[in-house]
């Protein structure tokens, strides 16, 4: 059986704003000083359209940004102005996240990860504010305030997770309040934010607290993974994908959204999983489900960031395992894993999207126009244990011209993989050059000549699905104004 859908080129559009390609993740801030750190991000920035990048700890002692020494109190914006001064160079910009508290601040001696972030609210409030107020004028002083104005001000991270934050609510409020005003206090022009939570949690009372005090919330931000709240803590992650509803993404931005009104909202963090070691991040499975959860939600929110963007990642330990299921969209040789190639062709859409009629279980399309070319993205995406198949689907553009000629492109289990390479290479855990070079060819998104046809100012054509994949035909269409201008000078 052939799946049918349809687009009437000639409907009404709407706007495809690319939400996810204004900030992406990375793991820790000292990370932005490694050269491949930067290789890394460079590549994102101009394959895939990032703008900005969040990470954690840039507040933390191995920054350097506050210590105590001789009696007082040692600032330094040394490491931090490296870090925003490569991001300038390559034309992106930073989302600050302000976190983890200098140990001089802390007020117990709790820590999150490897690198020892302290997670307690600080012991003096006002010093608290006093770093934030040196750091962010400090910063207006050097890019300008125009530059600071465009970079998103977050507060904290996941404060209502004891993981990351000891205090309680009123504590997180507690320690917004000083650094909004702080913040405001540098330039009131400036973006500041939160309550940059997991879940959506605090989101309302965030919201209520802000507006009840006079304190400015100039965006919403938070996180959501399908993984969360879909079984008990140690359950493994095929399970809870399994019984996470396929549009849980979508239900929480709608509930984000119904709080956060015409605020911007930021997810600040969100993949296919919370899981920082699953296969799944590096198979098709992921380049599915992350290019169905973007187009179905990327019009709620105004920035959406993956987590993250290279396995060059420290949280629990520094991997060498080219392939061991890390988050990040390229591996740590710099290989694009099948995720990376999806975002690859969601920069490609168009910033205008047409009406789509037809539906499936597992089966999307989205049609995206820019200017004289048309996009069809396709996924054939289910949750782990849902039934799925290879999917034909036929698409008839109706009212779409000409067409020149199309490519088409395929993420699938034996297209852009290079998973599936290394594991037929026998997963070596340290890569010869050579075996990076096979690995990188494995990994490329091969565009090739695909058969269209076209009557009446019709488009179709049909494509066949494989079990979680990624489906992208592009259409060029005749200058039918130039070919209409060139008859009229023929009759005359």
């Amino acid at each position: 059986m052939i799946l049918e859908f349809q687009c009437d080129c000639s409907c009404a559009s709407v706007p495809l704003a690319h939400s996810w390609e204004h900030t992406v993740g990375s793991g820790h801030a000292t990370l932005a000083l490694r050269a491949d750190w930067q290789e890394h991000l460079t590549r994102a920035h101009l394959e895939l359209g990032f703008r900005h990048v969040r990470f954690h700890g840039l507040l933390s002692d191995d920054m350097g940004t506050l210590v105590w020494h001789n009696d007082k109190f040692l600032y330094s914006f040394l490491n931090a102005d490296r870090i925003v001064d490569f991001l300038l160079s390559i034309g992106m910009k930073p989302f600050i996240e302000l976190s983890f508290m200098p140990l001089i601040l802390a007020s117990g001696d709790t820590t999150v990860f490897h690198y020892r972030g302290n997670v307690t609210p600080p012991k003096d409030y006002v010093q608290w504010g006093a770093l934030v107020s040196k750091l962010v004028g400090h910063w207006v002083d050097r890019y300008g305030v125009r530059e600071v104005a465009q970079w998103p001000l977050e507060i904290w991270n996941e404060p209502n997770l004891s993981a990351f934050w000891t205090g309680d609510q009123a504590a997180y409020f507690n320690l917004y309040r000083h650094a909004v005003d702080a913040i405001k206090g540098v330039d009131a022009s400036l973006k500041v934010g939160g309550p940059a939570t997991a879940q959506n949690a605090w989101i309302a009372d965030f919201l209520e607290f802000c507006d009840s005090n006079g304190l400015a919330a100039d965006f919403v931000s938070t996180h959501y993974y399908p993984t969360d709240a879909f079984g008990d803590i140690g359950t493994d992650t095929v399970t809870q994908l399994e019984h996470a509803p396929r549009d849980v993404m979508l239900r929480r931005a709608e509930e984000a959204r119904r709080h956060a009104k015409a605020r911007p909202l930021y997810y600040t963090e969100w993949n296919i999983t919370s899981k920082p070691r699953d296969s799944l991040h590096d198979e098709a499975f992921a380049a599915a489900c992350a290019a169905y959860i973007v187009m179905t939600l990327q019009h709620l929110v105004d920035g959406y960031s993956f987590w993250t963007f290279s396995d060059i990642f420290e949280e629990i330990y520094f991997p060498s395992v080219p392939f061991h299921g890390g988050f990040g969209l390229m591996n740590l040789h710099g290989i694009a894993k099948p995720v990376y190639r999806a975002f690859q062709l969601l920069h490609r859409l168009g910033k205008e999207r047409l009406p789509v009629r037809g539906e499936h279980p597992t089966v999307s399309a989205w049609v995206a126009r820019d200017g004289r070319e048309l996009t069809a993205l396709f996924t054939n995406h289910a949750m782990p244990r849902h039934a799925i198949a290879t999917e034909k689907v036929r698409l008839r553009l109706v009212n779409a011209g000409k067409a020149r000629g199309a490519v088409m492109s395929c993420i699938d289990a034996a297209h852009a993989n290079p998973y599936a390479v290394w594991k037929e290479l026998g997963s070596p855990e340290y890569l010869s050059d050579r075996q990076v070079d096979t690995l990188h060819a494995a990994s490329m998104l091969a565009e090739t000549p695909y058969a269209i046809h076209g009557c009446d100012g019709a488009i179709e054509f049909e494509v066949t699905l494989p079990p979680q994949s990624v489906v992208s035909v592009r259409i060029g269409l005749q200058d039918t104004s130039s070919a209409s201008a060139t008859d009229s000078r023929r009759s005359r």
